[in-house]
């Protein structure tokens, strides 16, 4: 009892500033999160994130895996997993005219997984689900109007709650389920300056979205035993459509100011209207191939459907299906060493393809990455620290768009501790 109220007390004093980092502070200044919900975050954790984010049919029993629900029964009957994380980005956006250099480093992560009993493990956690973080000025000659400033600016961040169950109905079967606590603010806004008139004329424009519900997704993972440890594990998750409740706040303004006075007219006002967001159908399918102790590959082919996504009532015309596709591997010289260090280390690597949901300018806003990175065993102990790197391009200089180049870098530490010992002596 004395270990678990000191763990009850270490997971209450992370919650607390977790959840204040995940809805104030900003995890992104890409352009791209203008539009739609934002940059759309992966759950890829420590170990999978150098792995491309291949992670669907992976069962590591030290390792959490929330991309994959089923996967919560491979932890140990008396183990006790617990995983955070902190994650930096370093891009370089340019176009045809200028460019810019940005970093966003941030706390990203938490989750713990365990088994209730030998068929029946949980999972539970913080996670992102999509940031909004841009600063965008856009100056134009207008025939019959004159000199235009546009200035959009937006920030905040979608965060989900998750509690998940997963259990063996048989034999190499997992089935698992989470359930989704969806919340956060995400604020845009727009403001425009003629600045040829007389007199100084502007429209400005506060949109708003608050959102907090339940959601649910599922997953499965099968395991086909073969000779000399090794085995293949085939997988799919669904997420069938959640809808879930949403708050739209809007003030749309324009302002007329002279030598003598100054007139403000609001073309529209709603504030906290209640709606809803649907959000579209994803499933995913992988593969992976396991020999114990040694070798991991992982490959994933993941989709959302976003072109028929409603929100508050009607689509989105900018958004399109995403398609992703990822590939990785973990190797261990030999894990169970005693003399050299060096090959007890996990050596990780993998690449991603993804066809985003934007469209943008007829135009549809792809990403290229490479991932590398190591999982480093802590003396004595089953605990792990992660760290991955990624490299990649996003975006295109066509059509007046962006182009994005970026490394990515993440550091997690996996904390493994034994429960539900039987002490003979104490």
């Amino acid at each position: 009892m004395g270990r678990f109220n000191r763990i009850s007390l270490f997971v209450g004093l992370l919650l607390f500033p977790a959840l204040l980092f995940a809805q104030f502070n900003n995890n992104t200044t890409s352009p791209y999160s203008r539009f739609g919900l934002g940059d759309l975050q992966t759950n890829s954790f420590g170990r999978t994130f150098a792995m491309g984010g291949a992670s669907l049919a992976s069962r590591n029993s030290q390792q959490i895996n929330t991309l994959n629900p089923a996967s919560y029964t491979a932890v140990d009957s008396l183990s006790f997993l617990f995983e955070s994380g902190v994650y930096g980005k370093f891009s370089n956006y340019s176009n045809d005219i200028a460019s810019m250099n940005t970093n966003d480093i941030n706390f990203r992560y938490f989750a713990m997984n365990f088994q209730i009993t030998n068929w029946l493990a949980t999972s539970m956690g913080l996670t992102p689900y999509s940031d909004i973080g841009y600063n965008v000025e856009v100056f134009e000659t207008i025939e019959n109007t004159g000199d235009v400033l546009s200035q959009y600016f937006g920030e905040g961040s979608l965060s989900k709650a998750y509690f998940g169950l997963a259990l063996n109905p048989v034999k190499n079967i997992s089935i698992g389920a989470n359930l989704n606590y969806l919340f956060g603010n995400l604020t845009r806004n727009a403001e425009v300056f003629f600045l040829n008139t007389s007199d100084f004329y502007s429209i400005q424009k506060y949109e708003k979205i608050r959102l907090n519900d339940f959601g649910l997704n599922f997953g499965l993972q099968a395991t086909i035993p073969m000779k000399n440890s090794q085995r293949f594990i085939f997988a799919a998750i669904l997420e069938n459509k959640p809808e879930y409740s949403a708050f739209y706040s809007d003030i749309t303004q324009k302002n007329l100011s002279s030598d003598i006075a100054t007139e403000q007219d609001t073309l529209n006002y709603q504030n906290d209207d209640l709606s809803s967001i649907v959000f579209p159908f994803t499933y995913g399918v992988g593969i992976s191939y396991v020999k114990e102790n040694s070798l991991e590959i992982n490959a994933d082919y993941y989709h959302q459907a976003w072109s028929k996504a409603n929100f508050f009532g009607s689509a989105n015309p900018v958004l399109t299906d995403l398609n992703k596709f990822a590939i990785g591997a973990e190797w261990i010289p030999d894990r169970f060493s005693i003399r050299n260090y060096l090959n007890k280390i996990a050596y990780r690597a993998g690449l991603k393809y993804e066809k985003s949901y934007l469209m943008l300018n007829d135009q549809q806003i792809n990403d290229f990455g490479i991932s590398f990175g190591v999982g480093l065993p802590v003396y004595h102990s089953n605990s792990t620290i992660n760290i991955g790197a990624e490299i990649g391009r996003k975006g295109t200089k066509q059509n007046n768009l962006i182009v994005e180049n970026y490394a990515k870098l993440n550091l997690s530490i996996n904390l493994h501790d034994f429960w539900f010992i039987k002490r003979r002596f104490d």
